[in-house]
């Protein structure tokens, strides 16, 4: 074979591997975890308990998550359009170095394949190459696969500290399409594209289909003691996390990124949520004009600590009375797809006190007397992550081992 065509075929294999989806991977070297998101785009009208058993999390979460109202009848088996985006929260871990979810397990169906699960059914977010590599020799042929398996399906997050600019953030694991920029992608999501491209260590902003890149969320951090089961919960703003065994919902926004903890409206049993020595339910505020400002007294939520929803009580002065707290906005479920519900972007804090809804139907209404306001549940301020961002190329070997097998024949040829 010609010299000239050695040097052709290398050529398509440099530009071959170039050309891959590449994605942000977070190094780390400990054992803890972090909220992270990840986003995903139906492949086929599903049930939300269908999304929700894809990834093994809890229904309720993933519609919180999504700002959908929870107090819709049988709400778990409406069925979400083909085509919806929505955000999947996770729970980010330290896997062999980098960040990665390994809690989602796939069981499969007739037909399916390696190529099949990652790009179809899990939407690109991840390949088949790394499905094969987590479920170690219990993969031999990607393209042949017994029904019923069930793989494990690692899936890309970042934690960086649960931090953006040293102010709480949430990180959302997003796949770029094809009428994707980078500018129109921080647009959405209320950021810069010097944010994006800082937090992803990217050297240009050229970004193609099929890269996920790190989105970061601002979010509202709580300050539950570390032995609570649910330490270091963060919401990111505009959206709701259901906590304590499902009886209590969570708030960030729109006005302020201060969590806002109420009763949820579930039909549960649940621990008193009323504050010791007070008559105050879980959410409620109360609000005393005087001469010397306004006395607020909270109840607010303490974290979920051995099966117990614990409550704290506390009494200050401030300039002015609080108005009426304002909700992130619900939707109903989504029965279509419109551009807004496939981005379904992360609303930014709003500055305006008549933003957002006053009273979401799955929220608890204070007694009589009291003023729901501001939960002093404020997150302590996150830090820079020391990890590198880095920006790897996704594996995708079928191609680059055909790549390398014909360059080794063109070689033996030539020689």
């Amino acid at each position: 074979m010609p010299q000239s065509t050695v040097v052709a075929i290398a050529m398509l294999l440099m530009i071959a591997a170039i050309a891959e989806s590449k994605s942000t991977i977070e190094p780390c070297a400990n054992s803890d975890s972090c909220n992270a998101l990840v986003g995903y785009t139906l492949y086929a009208d599903l049930k939300v308990s269908e999304v929700a058993a894809l990834f093994q999390i809890d229904p309720i979460a993933l519609l919180t998550a999504n700002s959908i109202d929870i107090s819709y009848a049988d709400v778990e088996n409406h069925i979400l359009p083909s085509q919806l985006f929505v955000k999947i929260p996770i729970i980010c871990s330290c896997v062999d170095g980098i960040r990665k979810s390994v809690s989602t397990r796939y069981k499969t169906r007739p037909s399916d394949t390696l190529g099949s699960i990652a790009d179809t059914v899990y939407g690109g977010l991840v390949s088949g190459e790394q499905i094969r590599e987590a479920n170690g020799n219990l993969v031999t042929d990607p393209s042949v696969l017994d029904v019923g398996m069930s793989l494990v399906v690692p899936l890309p997050c970042t934690c960086f500290n649960s931090s953006d600019n040293f102010l709480p953030a949430v990180y959302l694991s997003y796949v770029v399409r094809e009428m994707d920029s980078l500018a129109g992608i921080a647009s959405r999501y209320y950021t810069t594209v010097t944010d994006l491209m800082n937090v992803n260590a990217m050297g240009s902003v050229a970004v193609k289909a099929g890269d996920i890149i790190s989105v970061p969320l601002p979010a509202c951090a709580s300050n539950f003691p570390r032995y609570a089961s649910d330490f270091a919960l963060l919401v990111p703003n505009g959206s709701y996390a259901i906590t304590a065994s499902h009886c209590v919902q969570c708030s960030c926004g729109p006005g302020n990124l201060n969590l806002y903890c109420t009763p949820a409206s579930l039909a549960v049993s649940c621990s008193s949520m009323q504050c010791k020595n007070s008559n105050l339910m879980l959410g409620n505020v109360t609000a005393q004009p005087s001469s010397a400002g306004c006395n607020v007294t909270t109840c607010s939520y303490g974290g979920f600590v051995n099966g117990t929803i614990a409550t704290t009580l506390s009494n200050f002065l401030q300039p002015r009375c609080p108005g009426e707290h304002q909700f992130p906005p619900l939707i109903a479920p989504p029965t279509t797809v419109t551009r807004d519900s496939m981005f379904a972007p992360a609303p930014a804090p709003s500055l305006s006190d008549g933003a957002g809804s006053k009273t979401p139907k799955s929220s608890f209404m204070p007694s009589s007397g009291s003023l729901p306001g501001i939960s002093p549940a404020n997150g302590p301020i996150g830090s820079t992550s020391d990890a590198t961002s880095l920006v790897n190329p996704l594996s995708s070997f079928p191609t680059l081992a055909f790549l390398l097998l014909l360059l080794k024949l063109a070689l033996l040829t030539a020689s």
